[in-house]
């Protein structure tokens, strides 16, 4: 065991965290007057947007004989199960029972469906998952990716990954598969292998990699150098699923979220959008950016469902000093959330201090 507490160690299957918001699907995928069936932490939702656009979300279950309401009829104001008709308006209320008599003793008033707070942002339908406890609580703020001007450009994509949140999650802030994984001549590539040194910060509910300067055998970032001013990143990990990355440039900018979606206990989806307002003059920015998206992408997706093949048979793993630190960072920030809200207290953050790391990548 190391000072800074990381040992071997198995790792359990991901349980999300709740009391957050959730990325549930674009936007786009959900027309005025329609509805749609969606996974989100292992819980089958119905999702519709109403005559005037806004979002609705309800558990995918009618109280009567748990038939999907997605399989129903949606007119823009009530779901009407397609079993036996009961109909339920845009907050999960029970307004309509067909087989009840006028002299029935049910109410309908008490027949609910449990419902689920919805807001739009950044082309995102994102649902607020409750404690399994607390039903009333406040949410906070829908996430937002930052920009810093008026005039950028914008591109979203989404992959499933075949694995559990936190093995997600944790390949998401890896710093050492680079060169094995993501190999490029626009990225990197195993002979590009040298020493890294990052300073990091504690923030709240996660961690900040603090402003530097972009590794030199990081290709693409070597395009901005064209533009004469010094270059910075920096990097967030929020819980319980977000990285934030911004590169500043003089006046120009680029500006990205990265999301582990939980869909089911062992499903995630990858969902990145990414904001830039640098290189407007060139044509199909938006275009080309998206291609090499997938590409990168793409090959996550792909060492996921290698590994796989291995967490099925649940081995053993270890995490080492410092490449895996954050990995360990991440655990500890997921297990001291989890409690504080068990207990009321306060969250406890393993990075007490800002501190060094350094590791080969």
């Amino acid at each position: 065991m190391t000072d800074n507490g990381l040992k071997e160690r198995t790792l359990a299957p991901g349980e999300p965290l709740r009391g957050f918001w959730y990325a549930a699907m674009r936007s786009s995928l959900l027309q005025r007057g329609e509805m749609r069936r969606q996974q989100l932490l292992d819980e089958p939702l119905v999702i519709f947007r109403d005559k005037a656009g806004k979002v609705f979300a309800l558990d995918d279950h009618c109280r009567h004989r748990a038939m999907p309401l997605s399989f129903g009829s949606f007119d823009g104001e009530c779901i009407e199960c397609c079993y036996h008709g009961w109909k339920f308006d845009l907050e999960g209320r029970c307004r309509h029972i067909p087989a009840l008599l006028p002299d029935s003793p049910i109410k309908l008033d008490r027949v609910r469906v449990r419902s689920y707070q919805a807001a739009e942002s950044d082309g995102y339908i994102w649902i607020f998952m409750h404690e399994s406890n607390n039903n009333d609580r406040e949410p906070p703020e829908v996430p937002q990716l930052p920009v810093f001007s008026e005039r950028y450009r914008q591109c979203a994509i989404s992959r499933t990954l075949a694995c559990n949140v936190d093995h997600g999650i944790i390949g998401l802030m890896d710093p050492a598969h680079g060169p094995f994984v993501h190999q490029s001549f626009w990225w990197r590539s195993r002979h590009s292998i040298r020493t890294k040194e990052k300073r990091f910060e504690p923030i709240t509910n996660g961690f900040r990699m603090s402003a530097h300067t972009p590794s030199s055998n990081s290709g693409a970032y070597k395009l901005l150098n064209l533009y004469g001013e010094p270059i910075t990143t920096t990097i967030d990990f929020v819980l319980p699923n977000m990285r934030f990355e911004q590169v500043r440039c003089g006046p120009y900018w680029f500006s990205s979220r990265a999301l582990v979606t939980p869909i089911t206990r062992n499903q995630c989806r990858l969902d990145f959008l990414a904001a830039w307002n640098f290189f407007r003059w060139l044509p199909m920015t938006r275009t080309i950016f998206r291609i090499f998206a997938h590409a990168f992408a793409s090959q996550d997706q792909k060492i996921m469902e290698k590994q796989s093949v291995g967490l099925k048979d649940n081995p053993r793993m270890m995490l080492i000093d410092d490449a895996d630190t954050q990995a360990a960072w991440y655990l500890k920030l997921k297990a001291s959330y989890s409690e504080s809200q068990r207990n009321g207290g306060t969250l406890e953050h393993p990075l007490k201090a800002p501190v060094t790391l350094r590791w080969r990548s």
